[in-house]
């Protein structure tokens, strides 16, 4: 299936021995997550990855053949990856991206530390426990993508929610929500104050569950969901580089 333009999976490379996993939402693309991924490579001189998960970046439709131990692959690949050259790793997600790193500090206690933007853990759709019924009748729903304040950004995302798809990411979440007593890594927590995809509950939820002793919760003033494409992007990226600085 060919790829959109700039839903490329991504990789910087650096000297450094600090590296960092940057993983893109459901229904984006690795490009609503380019900008800080620069960042920490340009400004901070880490190592940076970012995988593209499986049924992304193509056609919404191919979202409804995944499973979501698919993505769990793919950022397994993307960490081994980046363990390769960086002794000091961290892992960042924006919204779905920020459940699977979530999953992995869960899984993996070598990592350092985790930055989470608008991340979701928590969902209050009633129909999501319908979806293995309702996806045979409904193969999709309206869009999520693009929340963003500033008028003049776009973001590369599907143009339908992929029901199957959401399913899957449901499966996600409870797992990812079952074990979050196992993260004990010190996490840095976004979330936008108006946020119109993930509940604000979710920053709460999950600092009142981790294990972590460094945890903490910055409100962003001047962004909606996607808040690496945001008003206030550069604001998560110096933010991020003075965290990951700390935990090093």
């Amino acid at each position: 299936m060919e790829l959109l333009k700039g839903a490329e999976p991504f990789s910087f490379k650096s000297d450094s021995d600090v590296g960092v996993l940057v993983l893109q939402g459901f229904t984006g693309t690795t490009s609503s997550v380019i900008y800080p991924a620069k960042y920490l490579a340009d400004k901070a001189g880490f190592n940076v990855e970012g995988p593209r998960l499986t049924g992304h970046g193509t056609r919404w439709e191919d979202l409804n053949k995944v499973r979501y131990t698919d993505w769990i692959n793919d950022v397994e690949e993307g960490l081994a990856v980046l363990k390769q050259r960086a002794q000091k790793v961290f892992v960042s997600g924006l919204s779905m991206g920020g459940t699977l790193a979530l999953y992995l500090a869960e899984n993996h206690p070598d990592i350092l530390g985790v930055i989470l933007v608008n991340h979701v853990v928590l969902l209050h759709d009633p129909r999501l426990p319908f979806i293995p019924l309702i996806k045979y009748f409904i193969k999709s729903t309206p869009a999520i993508g693009s929340d963003i304040k500033d008028p003049s950004k776009k973001e590369l995302a599907y143009d339908r929610t992929p029901t199957a798809g959401a399913g899957e990411m449901a499966k996600l979440l409870k797992i990812t929500r079952s074990n979050l007593h196992k993260v004990t890594q010190p996490v840095l927590i976004f979330k936008s104050k108006e946020d119109h995809v993930v509940p604000l509950d979710n920053p709460k939820y999950t600092v009142e569950r981790i294990s972590s002793k460094d945890k903490e919760i910055v409100w962003l003033e001047n962004s909606y969901h996607v808040a690496t494409m945001d008003f206030d992007k550069d604001l998560i990226c110096e933010e991020a580089v003075e965290a990951i600085k700390r935990y090093i």
